[in-house]
């Protein structure tokens, strides 16, 4: 499937999704999105492959924004999330003295601030890494949601000098993971979900155009809570 860029107001968007089955039939209504595949790895290629074509074409984004699922097993379930930041669960170079989750010899720190453009959609944290988290693995993680590509598909985008928004709702961490429909079987509720919200950034991003980004992210909302609008000059 060829990925499709989308146009609100002045700003042009790559949508970008990690696995087909997170892709159903309300976001198919919206948009075509990049699939990269599942994993830190994949993500990274195939977004900076996608990213480089359409720069050689004069064709790159505005920005990208990620949509897909999420594992938590303190936030709402289904629920979507704009995440606020990002960290990579898999970098420990503590051996050589580098703090846990700090890339060795660069000026990266171990979380990277993300823009949550939407008001009244609920903010978290997340930890990217190529594992499923399940159960107890939860309790080495301080982030409140766990996926496998975000990190990756920031330090694209950051090559590429395109901002990136990063939704994610959660599809599983409640209980332990047994089986791959423990993951597949919210997902059509987190499809609706993720379809809604992205209505959401569509107004604001023709209403206010990149200048959203600069929207100070709000403490932690509650989903059932949503906090009133804040103003974007």
């Amino acid at each position: 499937m060829t990925a499709r860029l989308e146009r609100y107001g002045a700003v042009t968007v790559l949508p970008v999704m990690a696995a087909l089955a997170e892709y159903g039939a309300d976001l198919r209504a919206r948009i075509q999105p990049l699939m990269t595949g599942i994993g830190p790895v994949e993500a990274a290629v195939a977004l900076t492959a996608a990213l480089a074509r359409l720069e050689a074409k004069g064709e790159q984004p505005d920005l990208i924004v990620s949509l897909g699922s999420c594992g938590s097993r303190t936030l709402e379930h289904a629920a979507v999330y704009q995440a606020h930041s990002v960290e990579y669960r898999d970098m420990d170079a503590s051996a050589l003295g580098f703090p846990k989750g700090v890339t060795p010899l660069s000026d990266l720190p171990a979380t990277l601030p993300l823009p949550c453009p939407i008001p009244g959609v609920p903010t978290a944290t997340l930890s990217t890494g190529a594992d499923v988290v399940s159960g107890a693995g939860y309790d080495a993680i301080g982030a409140e949601m766990v996926d496998m590509e975000t990190w990756a598909l920031v330090r694209a985008a950051q090559t590429f000098d395109v901002p990136l928004v990063a939704l994610r709702g959660v599809s599983d961490g409640r209980a332990e993971l047994k089986a791959l429909e423990d993951w597949t079987s919210t997902l059509h509720h987190v499809d609706e979900n993720l379809a809604n919200v992205w209505d959401r950034l569509v107004a604001v991003l023709e209403a206010h155009g990149l200048a959203a980004l600069d929207r100070r992210a709000p403490d932690r909302l509650d989903p059932a809570q949503p906090a009133a609008p804040e103003p974007i000059a």
